[in-house]
């Protein structure tokens, strides 16, 4: 008889494949910058995105850099959403979302531009 492998219910824990891949093919539909291919990272509870910067506000050499940091509170069951603030190198908080899915609207609208700068 086969031993059954113990697989464990509830939620999957942050950061995960599963929604780093759907961070990414979300990012597809945004507003801004649709001409580069950003990247997802995992980071400790959540996700990095960083993009090329095509409009040399912030590198000048169009290299990689910070847009947005997804953290997921597991306590509250919410995500928070950071805006690079490249002046003072330093993230700012920006709104906390229910849903990981309304985070990233937020993220593909950014109708303050504080994102895709």
């Amino acid at each position: 008889m086969r031993a059954m492998k113990k697989v464990p219910i509830g939620l999957i824990p942050h950061p995960n494949e599963l929604d780093r891949k759907r961070i990414e093919r979300a990012l597809i539909s945004r507003k801004h910058y649709r001409y580069v291919s950003p990247r997802v990272t995992a980071v400790r509870a959540g996700y990095l995105i960083e993009s090329p910067c095509c409009s040399r506000n912030i590198d000048k050499g169009g290299g990689q850099i910070n847009v947005a940091l997804f953290q997921y509170d597991a306590v509250s069951g919410t995500w928070k959403l950071f805006f690079k603030n490249h002046a003072r190198r330093s993230w700012e908080f920006y709104s906390i979302f229910h849903r990981l899915a309304s985070a990233i609207d937020e993220l593909n609208t950014d109708p303050e531009r504080l994102f895709w700068q």
